[in-house]
């Protein structure tokens, strides 16, 4: 997104501001499984840093040949990791309920940048779901908070892979969508101004 707006191809920070709440979702998931205790081994680190790497770079080349592949990548990755997590959480339930959620879970889930939240999940935000809020009093909580929220990433992702393959409308809210203005006023406004006598321009500016 950043390559087709330094370019001139292509403008709309409204998705790349969906994005970025899709990233701060996965990363509060990431801390969270850090506070578990999940990044302790070395190797867990390396790989876990070096298939990141590896992820990005083929999402990339993706979106350059086709942007509508780079989302169903990604979409395959969020399916993948919604049925692990709901596998673990059907597996463990009763364990979990015993266990008290870690601070940044509950930071995240209860006191955290609701706004950001709300963003990344695109199927509530035209008001025909109702808002996520969560609970977070226990593990189980935690965990089926993540998986809810990977179940709202595969929902994001199928959206922008339709839109962008011309199936689908666009994933930004339609109350977000001329945020920017649109070119034809601009236009509108700039012959209006520049039809203006300079008589009527200082008028207009006041004393």
């Amino acid at each position: 997104l950043h390559l087709y707006e330094s370019l001139g191809w292509w403008r709309t920070p409204q998705l790349r501001d969906i994005h970025n709440a899709e990233e701060n979702n996965e990363l509060h998931h990431l801390l969270i499984m850090e506070s578990l205790g999940g990044n302790n081994e070395w190797f867990d680190r390396f790989v876990a840093l070096h298939a990141a790497i590896a992820y990005y770079w083929v999402v990339v080349v993706l979106f350059v040949v086709q942007p509508s592949l780079a989302y169903n990548f990604s979409h395959l990755v969020e399916e993948h990791a919604y049925v692990t997590y709901a596998q673990f959480v059907e597996e463990n339930e009763e364990l979990l309920r015993g266990i008290p959620p870690p601070p940044i879970a509950r930071e995240y889930y209860v006191n955290g940048d609701l706004y950001y939240f709300d963003k990344f999940q695109t199927s509530r935000s035209e008001d025909s779901k109702p808002r996520r809020r969560p609970p977070c009093d226990n593990m189980l909580d935690v965990f089926i908070n993540i998986r809810d929220d990977e179940f709202e990433h595969i929902l994001t992702m199928s959206a922008c892979e339709k839109w962008w393959a011309g199936e689908g409308p666009t994933p930004v809210p339609s109350s977000e969508q001329s945020s920017l203005g649109k070119r034809a006023d601009w236009v509108q406004w700039s012959e209006e101004v520049n039809n203006l006598e300079p008589k009527a321009i200082r008028s207009n500016s006041g004393p």
